[in-house]
């Protein structure tokens, strides 16, 4: 099985903190993304990403990807790593632990990767 990289609620919490050199994008369903969103994330549904594979690929920052509870995420990673993209990082837990460990959300519409 390949191996991801993953990032934990608090860690992505620090890194947001100290550099502007991630994207955060979530992956869920836009039904779920109306329950708000980690600031900053734009949207892009689990089943669009293979349609954007070339966004990936040009990416300049680190790519954090989360969904609900991490299995999505890690999913999408797994997915972005067999073709050869190394640059996208899950959310362990996804973003219930994000707001069970007391983190801020956002209730704002995301900007959508298009």
């Amino acid at each position: 099985m390949i191996q991801i990289k993953e990032i934990s609620a608090f860690e992505l919490s620090q890194l947001i903190k100290s550099t502007n050199h991630i994207e955060l994008i979530d992956i869920r369903t836009p039904v779920e993304i109306e329950r708000g969103i980690i600031p900053g994330a734009k949207a892009l549904p689990m089943h669009l990403i293979p349609l954007k594979l070339n966004y990936f690929s040009t990416a300049q920052k680190e790519i954090i990807i989360y969904c609900r509870t991490g299995s999505r995420s890690a999913q999408a990673c797994r997915f972005l790593n067999q073709h050869g993209l190394n640059n996208a990082i899950s959310l362990r837990g996804g973003i219930l632990q994000w707001t069970s460990s007391g983190l801020r959300m956002a209730f704002e519409a995301p900007k959508t990767i298009a």
